[in-house]
Parts: C-alpha cells; structure tokens; sequence
C-alpha cells in the first residue's frame, strides 16, 4: 500500500506539471520569435487547437502543455513559460476587459500552404521560403501549370513573391539581357506558354493571374510580396491588351494601354499609368521611383515605417495581421518598394505606411470570400538585396519584427472566424 501511495504521489505530481498550459510570449522575453511561430504551426498539425492571444505581451500563443511540446520549443529555442489553471483565468480575464485592447482567437487547423514558386533557380531568393524553412513549417511550391490546371484549390494559402505577371520578366532587360540565366528563363516561358496555347508569355500570365483571383474569390487566403503585388493587378487591369514593348513579346505594345486599363478587375490599385519603357526598372508609378529613392537618400539607418494599432476586439483580422513586438519596423527596398496611396483603392485596408508621406507599405483587402495581404519590398533583413546576393541567415535574425508579418499571414487562415462583440 505503501508502494502505490508513493506512485499514485509521482503519477499526480507529473498530471499537475504537464496538465495545464504553456504561454509562448511573443514580447521582447521571446529568445526566438520567428521559431515560436513554427511551434504554433507544428501544435495546428497534430490535430491540437491553440489561443491566439491578441495584443497580450506581442501576440502570444496559449498551447497544450505536455513533455513532447516542452522538449520540441527547447529544441528550438522557444521561450515559454508554465501557466496554470488559475493563471490562465487571470490573463482571460485581464483580456476580456473593455479597457484592454486585446482578444482570444481560437486557432483550430493547420493551413495547406503553396509557394509559387518557379521549377529553376533565379538569382535571388524568396523572403517567405526563407521563413516557412527556418520556423520549419511545410509548404508545397507550384507554378504556371498546377495554376493553370486548377490545383489551387487543394491549399489554403497562397504566396506570391518577386514575380512579373505581365511576362516582361522582372524589367531586367536593361542589365541581364544577355545574362545566361535571363536568357534561359526567357526561352523556357516561352516555351511553356506556346506549349499552352497562348501567344504570348504576357497572355499566359494574366490569365494565371485571373485564376489566382478566381481562388481568392472562392474563399482562398493569397500574400504577395514585391512586384508579385503591383504587377498582380497591372496583369489583371490588361487583359486583352499589349502592354509589353518588343524587346519582350516582340510585337509593338498598344499606345492607347493607359487609356484601357480596367481597374475594375483588381484588387488594390486603381487608377494608376503603366511605364512601358523596356529600359526603365519599373511598372508603373504605384511604387517610389528610383529617382525618388535617391532624392530621399533611403538607407537603413534612416528608413522605417509603422504599423497600425486596431481594435482586437472589433477589428481581429488586422490585430492578428500587425501582431508584433515592434510597431516601428525597419523599412526595405525592392523592385516593388511601397505603394503610393493615392493608387490605392478606398475599400483596402491600410495597415503600415510611412506617416506623413502617401506611402503604404503593408495592406489588407478581401475579393468574394477570400482574402490579399500585400507587402512591399523584397527581404525584411536585408536592405537592398542585389541580383545575386547569398541568401539572408534568419539566424541571425531570429526576432525579426519585418519576417513577423510574414509568418502572422501563414497562421491567419486557421483562425476561427468569430462574430463582432455587441
């Protein structure tokens, strides 16, 4: 009897220790924030539900405890701390004030995530790849043909990064015509649109655009970084029109292009003019110019912007799109840098800018069911990220306030939709 009070002592002891909750803060306590949204993900995967805790200590996650998840944030150098029964009424409560700004979302699947990414190596990387592998969460890359194919439909959330969706292949012309890997990338679009059905590389990306607005509008979650978000709805304002100059399709493009664009059919920006110089680095003037880069002297000691606070308990999308331990974020360049906010349509939600200047550098909006998040620039972490430059270590970056935003948008689609308080 002896024996089993002593067991019975050690069975109790170990329930009460891994029994109740580990709180993963998210403030400047977390060792690695970046890491702790991969727990998040990893907990979604084994079928367990966690509380997002909306504007308490950075944005905190609320997870089951037990050994296994104790040991898996210890490998990955996950802050956390023990939280009892009693605990995490007190932080409920304190929450659930109205003088508070913050909230509970109910975090209840791992989302099926796609990169869009193309089947050869280019010269430079992609800011969300580098997050999902270093907070080690999966993804799948697809490109032109599963698009085209309809294979969208099978993920939840879809990224979009440093692509030309109006087949003029990145601008580069000027300064890689002829460097074998634009040459290679040139001739194997071609190739595929051809083998496709369509005319033009021009034409076969807008229509993998348009089906890439049909899955937002079913109900689908798309991020796009750089000039994956500016030249999305100039591929989606031309249809039907040539826009791309010679050096690019080989055939004139249409003068008359800015006086046709539809801007009915995009999702963020309106009323915006094409440049369809072939030489010139640019899309259109939604984004800073390069001159105006170098007017302003922009370098990263003196470029940041800021995100906005809103109401997590009216507002919870775009709490849980801003969560951070940073509301001041260092800024970063990128073929597609900002988005003028004269361009930017009046139903899209502004959630960074530079304040005091018409300059939005992160944005939310919805189309049909689903959901865009745009974000420009092309590395959080690196400023000026050259064609060429060796990958960013997020090691060295592991409490990054800029790849925050990123990983906020991956755990976005899992979120439990909840109805406005009264």
């Amino acid at each position: 009897m002896k024996k089993l009070g002593v067991f019975l002592f050690l069975f109790l002891t170990v329930i009460s220790a891994y029994g109740q909750k580990l709180l993963i803060q998210m403030d400047d306590s977390q060792t690695n924030h970046l890491k702790a949204y991969g727990i998040a993900y990893w907990q979604l995967e084994q079928g367990l539900t966690i509380e997002w805790l909306l504007n308490y200590k950075g944005g905190s996650f609320l997870i089951d405890d037990s050994p296994v998840t104790r040991q898996e944030c210890q490998l990955r150098e996950v802050a956390f701390f023990p939280v009892s029964t009693g605990d995490e009424a007190a932080i409920k409560q304190e929450i659930a004030r109205d003088d508070v700004n913050s909230d509970v979302v109910k975090l209840e699947k791992a989302p099926k995530i796609a990169v869009y990414s193309p089947p050869n190596t280019l010269p430079w990387d992609d800011a969300v790849t580098l997050a999902l592998t270093y907070a080690e969460i999966k993804y799948d890359k697809i490109w032109d043909k599963a698009v085209l194919d309809g294979k969208l439909k099978e993920y939840d959330w879809l990224h979009l990064h440093h692509e030309d969706f109006t087949g003029q292949y990145g601008k580069f012309y000027a300064n890689f015509a002829t460097a074998p890997w634009y040459v290679r990338q040139q001739a194997e679009y071609e190739a595929f649109a051809t083998e496709m059905g369509f005319r033009s590389v021009s034409e076969e990306k807008k229509a993998v655009a348009e089906r890439i607005r049909d899955y937002v509008g079913e109900g689908g979650f798309m991020f796009a970084m750089c000039s994956a978000t500016d030249t999305y709805d100039i591929a989606l304002a031309s249809i039907g029109i040539d826009i791309a100059p010679p050096e690019f399709d080989g055939s004139p493009a249409d003068q008359e292009a800015n006086k046709k664009l539809k801007f009915g059919r995009t999702l963020a920006f309106q009323s915006f003019t094409l440049n369809m110089n072939a030489y010139e680095y640019e899309y259109s003037d939604i984004d800073i110019q390069p001159e105006e880069v170098q007017q302003r002297s922009l370098n990263q000691a003196s470029d940041f912007f800021t995100l906005f606070e809103f109401s997590a308990k009216w507002d919870p999308v775009p709490t849980m799109l801003t969560q951070n331990h940073r509301k001041v974020i260092r800024g970063f360049l990128g073929q597609t840098t900002l988005y003028k906010k004269r361009f930017v349509k009046p139903n899209v939600l502004v959630m960074g800018e530079y304040e005091g200047r018409d300059e939005v550098k992160y944005l939310n909006g919805t189309f049909g069911k689903g959901t865009f998040t745009f974000y420009g620039g092309h590395d959080p972490e690196d400023f000026q990220h050259a064609v060429g430059d060796p990958p960013t270590d997020l090691s060295l970056h592991k409490n990054s306030p800029g790849y925050r935003l990123i990983l906020n948008n991956i755990l976005f689609p899992a979120a439990k939709k909840k109805k406005h308080k009264t």
